[in-house]
């Protein structure tokens, strides 16, 4: 099993900027890659970033050029700087394992307020 822990949600005005962290543990070497979803009220779960092992990064297009996901392989660790946040960018945001294709692991969430 992998157990995804996040941290860093909170609220922020617009223009403004959070980090989230999500901390791996468990059997991380099944994971292939790591990304972030999010969820708002009344909306279905979207993705918003992944990175590989490799590196390669992949964005949502609202995102893109806003956020940066990075990933700490010795420390098990994924990041995702979010700057110049939107209302629209309000949600619960998850973490999830990827192995191969398919994203079997997910988090517990942390909130994501941004205030006009």
């Amino acid at each position: 099993q992998v157990l995804l822990v996040e941290s860093g949600g909170g609220s922020v005005q617009a223009g403004g900027s959070l980090r989230l962290s999500c901390a791996a543990s468990g059997r991380t070497s099944v994971i292939d890659g790591m990304g972030w979803f999010r969820q708002a009220p009344g909306k279905e779960r979207e993705f918003v970033a992944d990175i590989d092992l490799s590196g390669i990064e992949t964005y949502a297009d609202s995102v893109k050029g806003r956020f940066t996901i990075s990933r700490e392989n010795a420390k098990n660790t994924m990041l995702l700087q979010m700057n110049s946040l939107k209302p629209e960018d309000t949600a619960t945001y998850y973490c999830a394992g990827r192995v191969v294709s398919r994203y079997d692991y997910w988090g517990q969430g942390t909130q994501v307020t941004v205030s006009s």
